[in-house]
């Protein structure tokens, strides 16, 4: 006998039977929380001072505008999907082999990839919390294990963390300068902690703030890698090169594992528009350069009032600030965003201030010497501080090995 005919009714009916059966979702993903940007605040009268992402606040120079035009004029074609071009810049500028270099979809993209590459269930990924906040989303997508290693004093542990480190230990995350504390590795440290890493365990230095460094004893990690094929660099055009909408970034590292990240790499992810742009900042790099040296001034002159106004702030090598605020973070960025200033707070913990422009940074002085010191919001420098090491929004989520912390929502790097 012939099955009957398929009708819309039926077909509804089929349905609404079949609608508590959903397709399995992976385990991982109910202990991860979903991705939130930024939100988006004005003031009163309207202005709006974006502070909360780490960007630069200026506008593409005329070289990189001109190269997004020209190869806009081809997005109906493919990339090149080697980024060979782009690839060969990379080895100029930073005297490093091609076969050494693999560009990604942003340091995000990078990082995947090279999650994908080494990481695998049983296997654990380790870095210090709090830190970037797309180490715990990637790690769990992976199928590894996370493992948090408190900060000391706002600054890697690196004795706890090499303590850590187990027979199960595939990738290591230091990031230099840390996010969002801005604070930094001296090269004797880092290279002492080197030295206490497995060879068969791979080590990222992420050094997406690295160009705002001006302390001596800073490594660029590059100088770390000779000697060292476990460890890899890496660095994004995000931020110092003023290309974050376009989301390109590269890493530097030993053949073997470089030719790992290109299998793992998406194909044509990083498109011809960001790829040409990329190019251009490179030949621009003096002119961006002299930006970020104006950042650097601003983080100063910023450091400098908040402290004349009573905060305590910690001493960045970035291009943001981090203050500790405890309980009072949210109330801070609460009547922050109300006069229009946007910035990252972290629940419990604190808040990071991106520096933008003068006009940007002034805006954000104005409202830190206007924040309310009433029994309900302390002043500066005499709030409590919660262990509660949540993000605003972050739900409490089974956490890693040897930490009962919960991993924080990823925002905006």
């Amino acid at each position: 006998m012939s099955a009957p005919p398929v009708t819309p009714a039926s077909a509804a009916s089929a349905a609404s039977g079949a609608a508590e059966q959903l397709p399995r979702i992976r385990s991982a993903l109910g202990r991860l929380v979903s991705y939130k940007q930024g939100r988006p605040v004005r003031s009163p009268e309207g202005h709006a001072f974006p502070l909360s992402a780490n960007e630069s606040p200026y506008e593409p120079i005329p070289a990189v505008v001109q190269a997004i035009h020209e190869a806009a004029l081809g997005v109906n074609r493919y990339p090149d999907n080697s980024c060979a071009d782009l690839i060969s810049e990379i080895s100029a500028r930073f005297a490093v082999p091609e076969e050494t270099v693999a560009v990604g979809c942003g340091s995000v993209g990078v990082s995947q990839m090279l999650l994908e590459a080494v990481a695998e269930p049983g296997g654990e990924v380790l870095y210090a919390w709090r830190s970037f906040e797309a180490y715990p989303i990637l790690t769990r997508l992976s199928g590894a294990t996370p493992v948090e290693v408190p900060l000391k004093d706002g600054a890697h542990d690196l004795d706890a963390m090499a303590a850590a480190i187990t027979d199960r230990t595939r990738l290591i995350f230091i990031c230099n300068p840390n996010n969002p504390t801005g604070t930094v590795i001296s090269r004797s440290d880092l290279e002492a902690f080197l030295d206490r890493v497995p060879a068969d365990c791979l080590v990222v230095i992420d050094e997406a703030y690295i160009e705002y460094v001006r302390h001596d004893d800073v490594p660029d990690g590059l100088t770390l890698r000779p000697g060292r094929p476990n460890v890899v660099v890496l660095r994004t055009f995000s931020k110092a090169y003023g290309l974050a909408g376009l989301r390109i970034g590269f890493v530097v590292g030993h053949p073997t594992v470089v030719e790992a990240l290109r299998k793992a790499f998406l194909p044509y992810s990083v498109n011809g528009v960001a790829q040409a742009a990329a190019i251009a900042a490179l030949r621009s790099e003096e002119a961006l350069m002299a930006r970020v040296e104006t950042t650097v001034e601003e983080r100063e002159r910023v450091h400098h009032t908040l402290t004349e106004q009573g905060w305590r702030v910690t001493p960045s090598s970035a291009n943001f600030l981090w203050l500790q605020l405890g309980d009072r973070t949210l109330a801070f960025a609460g009547h922050c965003a109300a006069t229009g200033v946007a910035i990252r707070p972290f629940a419990g913990e604190g808040v990071r201030v991106s520096i933008g422009s003068p006009a940007e940074n002034d805006a954000f002085l104005a409202a830190s010497a206007t924040f309310p010191t009433t029994p309900g919001h302390p002043g500066p420098g005499e709030g409590t501080h919660s262990q509660d090491h949540r993000a605003a929004g972050d739900e409490h989520t089974p956490q890693s090995r040897h930490l009962d912390r919960v991993p924080a929502e990823p925002g905006t790097s």
